[in-house]
């Protein structure tokens, strides 16, 4: 897939990279994310790392059932084989190597958050649905995203802020539903409050990303930190499914399609844009995932969406053309 939409203007800023992460960082520290807009190109970057972020659950399902693989062990590789893919064929031929505390620091954090988010949603799965988890942690980010700048200054409350919020959460809401029943209240709690974890991560994640170390590309950011994320899920898997790995041709066409597009490109599209875009649009516009997974699985799955699922779907496409609009 081509990302000339929003890295034409990454390639121009590319010699003054830390010139540039210098200043973005700085402008998040003393100044509302109010004044810092949202150009077309980091925009079209959250926008393409959310609809590549969308085919990553049917990816990941199709995985799973080729190679006899746990959801825990898919996102396991997943972050593992998607950092690789990016450290061998950007950080090492370019010898775009971290250098200070700062920037290992950075990576640690980054592996850290991306191996908790993962398995903490997983986790919240397992003990209710995908459908609650799916709710309280994709639900919950742009919220704490959102109180999160306006707690750090980096931006004015708004009403459209509050609006595009409102509206997404709702849309969000009825796309995809609550859980059916047969869980019991003990579950219930322990999953939400794993997926507010796993939500929180991911969070932590967006703001951060938002804050670029200065010198530090969101390539080597990526691949270093998910190889590390990737890592420490590996003995978390094992214990909790085993080691069983069918390697077919099609579980490895799989896991090669899923290191590459919903993560490697996706992950290090969705940083390069919070380097010029407020944290809380990209929040928003990550909601595109469960909107793009919808419409896959209707398209090629067979599954049907109902008139509250649509209304959803229509409501949640509403916040994030309005959030995607430069200037907004």
């Amino acid at each position: 897939m081509s990302t000339s939409a929003c890295s034409s203007s990454a390639a121009q800023a590319g010699s003054t990279a830390a010139q540039a992460g210098s200043t973005a960082a700085q402008a998040g520290a003393v100044s509302p994310a109010s004044a810092r807009r949202p150009s077309s190109a980091p925009v079209r970057c959250l926008v393409l790392a959310g609809l590549l972020w969308g085919t990553g659950g049917l990816t990941g399902t199709l995985l799973g059932a080729a190679a006899g693989l746990s959801p825990l062990w898919v996102a396991a590789l997943r972050l593992l084989t998607g950092g690789a893919l990016i450290v061998a064929f950007r950080v090492v031929p370019l010898r775009r190597w971290p250098s200070g505390r700062a920037a290992w620091t950075r990576i640690a954090v980054t592996g850290l958050l991306a191996a908790t988010f993962q398995a903490a949603y997983f986790s919240s799965v397992s003990l209710t649905s995908v459908s609650l988890a799916t709710l309280v942690t994709i639900g919950a980010t742009p919220v704490i995203v959102l109180v999160a700048e306006l707690l750090l200054g980096r931006r004015r409350l708004d009403r459209s802020a509050v609006t595009r919020t409102a509206l997404a959460l709702a849309g969000l809401g009825l796309l995809v539903g609550l859980p059916a029943g047969g869980y019991g209240p003990a579950a219930v709690l322990d999953g939400a409050a794993m997926a507010l974890l796993a939500s929180a991560g991911f969070a932590v994640l967006t703001l951060t990303g938002a804050t670029p170390v200065p010198g530090l590309g969101e390539e080597t950011v990526t691949g270093l930190g998910f190889t590390a994320g990737g890592l420490l899920l590996l003995p978390l898997a094992a214990v909790t499914g085993g080691v069983a790995f069918r390697p077919t041709l099609a579980a490895l066409g799989w896991l090669a399609a899923l290191a590459t597009g919903p993560t490697a490109l996706a992950y290090t599209l969705y940083f390069r844009g919070l380097r010029r875009a407020p944290a809380s649009t990209g929040a928003l516009l990550s909601l595109l995932e469960p909107l793009t997974a919808t419409v896959l699985s209707v398209a090629f799955l067979g599954n049907r969406l109902g008139p509250t699922g649509i209304a959803g779907a229509v409501l949640l496409a509403a916040a994030v053309l309005s959030t995607a609009r430069p200037g907004d």
